[in-house]
């Protein structure tokens, strides 16, 4: 399975995409930081990040995607720039029928770490082992974004094979 893991935000969005399976070493495929020009209006630095998720997408042709889920624990501006970046995450994924997985920060915590209130240097550190890296991804952007496309490859694959049997059960 390939997934495109994004972190969402207005002046920085993580993108990051991951190949493999549960129970098999996964691989990375891409990795990096979309950003959008500060002194643009909302609305132009929008039409930036959908043309950038686009493109990876288009790239990259990912089977699913794996969005960080809001939460209002910043100012208001920060959270309503990180949902507008989100909602535009997930048009452009829609737009192409792609599953959407929204993954809270904790999920993806426990996740990759086994603690769900890891700081952004674990994160960061586990992504490195997990993907066999030299080094970890810079921004902690870059490297969220591959924490939610792991995430999602461990847990929504598991959640799939549960969909799958209980379809064959008649449920």
């Amino acid at each position: 399975m390939r997934v495109l893991g994004i972190d969402p935000g207005l002046t920085r969005c993580g993108v990051g995409v991951v190949e493999g399976e549960v129970g098999r070493p996964l691989r990375l495929v891409d990795v990096g930081v979309i950003r959008t020009p500060t002194g643009e209006s909302t609305p132009q630095r929008l039409v930036h990040l959908e043309r950038a998720i686009d493109a990876w997408l288009e790239e990259h042709r990912p089977q699913a995607v794996a969005v960080e889920q809001v939460f209002a624990r910043s100012a208001v501006s920060t959270v309503m720039g990180t949902a507008q970046a989100s909602g535009i995450a997930m048009v452009c994924a829609a737009r192409r029928g792609l599953p959407v997985a929204l993954h809270t920060p904790s999920e993806v915590k426990a996740a990759v770490s086994g603690n769900g209130r890891a700081d952004k240097a674990q994160v960061g550190l586990m992504v490195t082992r997990i993907l066999r890296l030299d080094a970890a991804p810079k921004p902690a952007d870059a490297a969220d974004a591959l924490a939610l496309a792991i995430t999602h490859i461990w847990r929504g694959g598991a959640r799939r094979r549960i969909e799958e049997a209980l379809e064959k059960a008649g449920r």
